[in-house]
């Protein structure tokens, strides 16, 4: 009689408690493997040759990114605990100034042994990387709930590493830094239209939308036809929308020539302010709308029964109780228009968009990337800030 054999134990297989971390090891990995860090070209006109970090970099700043790598990977598979949350986002933190350290020696290497006109360029590998090094920043910031003074130290930790590495002159090889020295002059020019570009269009959409949302909200017949042109309004095309507007703003320059001293005419910057606020009335109106008109019934009704008038229960009731959704609205409209105003350099608005179009007349990559570049930080930046005003006021009404 035979006997069998007891079944043998079930092999375990160790599944990853943070399943986002080994996406993006892997995808950092691959990325920095196939693709080249920084790219040498003959000049800034020329697609360059893929270079890859370990042969540019050498081993120092290749081990360090793959150690970086390691930890994020290993911490994926270890037990969630808050003391590890946080040294995640150190260690990703870490990675991305390594990444930028590695992308200038890389450069200052390889322009050491070329011609005076070549350019060192960033290339897919390094944007791959340090995409995966911010994701993974982020995913560990929001994992361990912190607030926002602790996001603003993270922030400004990783801006003061970047200005001592730029300060050091670590990244004075990269095409985009001579592109960047060969405009200094106009570059803070460029910020400042494009923050005041920005900065009027929001501060006029507001005065406009906000009574448009309120007098959808108190009379809503108007509801109906009122977001259904500003919905109208919001499909045109910006560029088509820019150029609609040079006509009318032309001929009305013309006949009054008050308004050309002014600056107002069909190109410039009024007809890219004009068309920003166009586009920044629709979000503003429905964040409103949706705002006011979500106060409890109950809290009005409390402050009716103090004796409130109607201005005051909307200046100290409806406004404090949607103050968090005004913020998100305003949030959207912010970042929006941030990027619109690139577009407006079409038609002479000036702004970052100015260095955007130039670089793609000139096919000159790194031109684009210093017009692009400052006007995505700005709306990371404006998202940023208002998300944590946000924040704040719904930790204040909760209390």
């Amino acid at each position: 009689m035979s006997v069998a054999a007891p079944p043998l134990p079930a092999r375990t297989v160790r599944v990853p408690r943070n399943h986002v971390l080994p996406v993006l090891v892997i995808a950092a990995t691959i990325g920095g493997i196939s693709c080249g860090f920084v790219a040498l070209s003959p000049n800034r006109l020329i697609s360059g040759q893929p270079v890859a970090l370990w042969s540019a970099a050498g081993a120092g700043f290749t081990g360090a990114l793959g150690l970086g790598g390691a930890a994020l990977l290993a911490a994926g598979f270890a037990a969630p605990r808050r003391w590890l949350t946080y040294l995640t986002a150190a260690i990703a933190g870490a990675v991305l100034v390594v990444a930028l350290a590695a992308a200038g020696h890389a450069a200052a290497v390889l322009a050491a042994g070329a011609a005076p006109a070549a350019r060192v360029s960033l290339g897919a590998g390094f944007w791959i990387v340090v995409a995966c090094a911010a994701l993974a920043l982020v995913d560990a910031l929001q994992r361990a709930g912190t607030g926002a003074a602790v996001q603003l130290f993270v922030v400004a930790s990783l801006a003061a590493a970047f200005v001592v590495l730029a300060d050091t002159g670590a990244f004075g090889a990269l095409s985009l830094a001579h592109e960047y020295a060969n405009r200094r002059d106009s570059f803070a020019a460029a910020i400042a239209r494009h923050i005041v570009l920005v900065a009027v269009s929001v501060g006029a959409a507001l005065l406009i939308g906000v009574p448009l949302g309120l007098a959808a909200l108190r009379r809503k017949r108007l509801e109906t036809p009122l977001f259904a042109v500003l919905n109208l309004l919001q499909t045109v095309p910006s560029i088509a929308l820019f150029g609609l507007l040079i006509v009318p703003l032309s001929a009305l320059a013309g006949a009054v020539p008050g308004l050309a001293a002014l600056g107002i005419g069909g190109v410039g910057p009024a007809p890219a302010i004009i068309a920003l606020v166009v586009y920044a009335l629709l979000p503003v109106a429905r964040s409103t709308l949706a705002g006011i008109g979500g106060v409890p019934p109950a809290a009005i009704d409390a402050a009716r029964g103090m004796g409130m008038t109607a201005r005051q229960v909307f200046r100290q009731v409806e406004v404090p109780l949607a103050l968090p959704v005004l913020l998100a609205g305003l949030r959207i409209v912010t970042v929006q228009t941030i990027g619109l105003a690139v577009v407006a350099a079409l038609i002479g608005a000036g702004g970052l968009g100015g260095f955007v179009f130039d670089g793609l007349g000139q096919y000159a990559t790194d031109l684009v990337l210093l017009g692009a570049l400052p006007a995505i930080l700005l709306a990371l930046a404006a998202d940023f800030l208002l998300r944590i005003a946000a924040a704040a006021l719904d930790r204040r009404n909760a209390r």
